[in-house]
């Protein structure tokens, strides 16, 4: 794959910020706060928003001694409860640190994201319950609550807002989907509207999954190993997130949203995530140099943040007007027998699964930490 040449002597993440993108560390842990670490990557490395999920804090958890005080003072606690404590601590704190880049930025940055449980995400009622309780249990104004674009997940996102607390709707895989999403965010800020919130701060991004894409579409590509099959490798990703923005610029330039616009509210920016390159052969910069438009959000995981600061190329705007090229890319793939919604529904089950296993290592991990200390419910 060519890497394309970028000169300029600014480093490369002021770079990307000064393209419209705004760089979230896809990573929180005790360790990381205390240590001072988030702090330095918000002047170092321009980062201005962090996003969690059930995964990052398992592994959190599972690591060093940072968590050992918080067990012993929770000792005798039932487990569940713990965990809810000492993620929403740890996001409080974060959302500490970012509070500056939230005032500076008038609200639009600066967030923090905790995610739902996820064994809830078929669950509507049970979703809007527990986002509710986080967003008052965290109690900061920058932070958003992560919810599931299951479709179980959109009448608790429209909820969920109505009630005026921000959401970052995850696990984004299919254009259809994202529309539906799209959808479900301005029947809440309507609803929020009609309720008297200020819309202003009621903050949203759509979490957009990328890799994961590549990495599954790939794996068939190989299976089928036809000389245009195998041409097709590692671009499925990157069209189907430059269609999800053909989407928002849909949809973000019609009559209804300019209502809501005129009324105080932000849009609910495209978030890329999965942004991690899985497969060696590729830049491990491409979800992020090759996704670079203004008023997006590239939420990475710090090696990738780590690679980009070190190599990553801007070379600005990449992903408007791509839209025709990316629909073409999308109907070759499909052309040699690989069916896009299939492949995104599977991601999407896959999703919601590996995050509930990630939960239930957490709450293992929580569990005899809370036994060393005295004792768990």
């Amino acid at each position: 794959m060519t890497t394309p040449t970028d000169t300029s002597d600014t480093r490369p993440t002021r770079r990307l910020s000064e393209a419209g993108v705004s760089i979230w560390l896809d990573d929180l842990s005790r360790e990381l706060l205390r240590s001072g670490a988030l702090a330095k990557l918000l002047t170092e490395k321009d980062v201005v928003g962090v996003t969690t999920n059930p995964t990052i804090f398992a592994s959190a958890m599972s690591k060093g001694d940072a968590y050992d005080g918080a067990l012993q003072e929770l000792a005798g606690t039932d487990v569940e409860s713990a965990v809810e404590r000492i993620t929403t601590d740890d996001v409080r704190e974060a959302a500490d640190v970012l509070r500056p880049v939230y005032d500076a930025t008038g609200t639009v940055d600066g967030r923090v994201s905790i995610e739902v449980d996820p064994r809830l995400a078929r669950d509507t009622d049970a979703t809007t319950a527990v986002a509710e309780r986080l967003w008052t249990t965290v109690d900061r104004p920058n932070v958003m609550i992560k919810i599931p674009a299951t479709v179980e997940g959109l009448p608790a996102i429209t909820a969920t807002l109505a009630k005026g607390i921000s959401v970052n709707v995850t696990l984004i895989f299919s254009i259809e989907r994202y529309r539906a999403v799209m959808d479900a965010f301005l029947d809440g800020l309507e609803q929020a509207q009609a309720n008297g919130h200020d819309l202003a701060p009621v903050g949203s991004v759509a979490s957009f999954f990328v890799s994961r894409v590549d990495t599954e579409i790939d794996k068939r590509l190989d299976a089928i190993g036809t000389p245009e099959a195998l041409e097709l490798r590692g671009k499925a990703a990157v069209a189907n997130a430059r269609l999800a923005y053909a989407a928002y610029e849909e949809v973000f330039s019609s009559d209804r949203w300019k209502a809501l616009e005129a009324a105080g509210a932000r849009p609910q920016r495209p978030l890329w995530a999965s942004t991690g390159v899985k497969n060696p052969d590729y830049r491990d910069t491409m979800y992020v140099d090759e996704l670079v438009v203004a008023g997006v959000v590239n939420t990475m995981p710090g090696s990738t943040l780590d690679a980009f600061a070190d190599h990553g190329i801007v070379l600005g705007d990449t992903v408007s007007g791509t839209a025709e090229e990316a629909a073409a890319t999308i109907a070759a793939i499909e052309a040699v027998g690989i069916s896009l919604e299939e492949v995104t529904r599977q991601l999407e089950e896959e999703g919601v699964s590996k995050f509930e296993v990630s939960w239930d290592e957490l709450l293992t991990t929580t569990r005899a930490g809370l036994d060393s200390a005295g004792g768990a419910r």
